[in-house]
């Protein structure tokens, strides 16, 4: 069940990725930008020695702690996690929730990246994503997030309901 989700999952951001190649507003070209960001974090990977694993998606992941558990993940799954979040390669991060509160979401309402990688943890597991700028806030940013940016999150899964 969880190989077919996935699968579905990977056909329609291909699907995706190919309908919105380029857009209307500047010509922007999603699959050159994925493929610019994939070509950076390898590189980035080599450099800091990272020994993280490519999704079939784009987004590399490298489990940390698996956690425990056996929820099958669906876009209303509430997470609560603590997180930090940096653009790839800057030591400056832009969010977190250390010395707070963990964070609870809906699975769904966050970044695609996120709905990536969450679902290969369970409660009690951690998670590093670099994930390409499409899977995160694309060639519009977001906040303090330029356009394009690489992102680099730690995620720590404290509940899943």
């Amino acid at each position: 069940m969880k190989k077919l989700r996935s699968t579905l999952l990977f056909l329609c951001l291909a699907a995706g990725l190919a309908a919105c190649k380029k857009t209307n507003n500047n010509n922007f070209d999603v699959v050159a930008q994925l493929t610019a960001d994939t070509t950076a974090i390898r590189a980035y990977m080599v450099e800091n020695k990272i020994q993280a694993i490519k999704h079939e998606s784009g987004v590399f992941y490298q489990i940390i702690t698996p956690g425990s558990g056996n929820v099958e993940y669906k876009p209303s799954t509430t997470v609560t996690a603590h997180y930090a979040g940096r653009i790839m390669g800057s030591s400056k991060t832009f969010e977190t929730t250390e010395g707070k509160d963990a964070i609870d979401f809906p699975l769904g309402g966050v970044i695609p990246g996120w709905q990536i990688g969450v679902p290969m943890i369970q409660k009690g597991g951690t998670i590093r994503l670099l994930i390409p700028s499409y899977y995160a806030y694309g060639h519009r940013g977001q906040g303090p997030i330029p356009p394009n940016s690489i992102l680099d999150f730690t995620l720590s899964l404290v509940d899943v309901k």
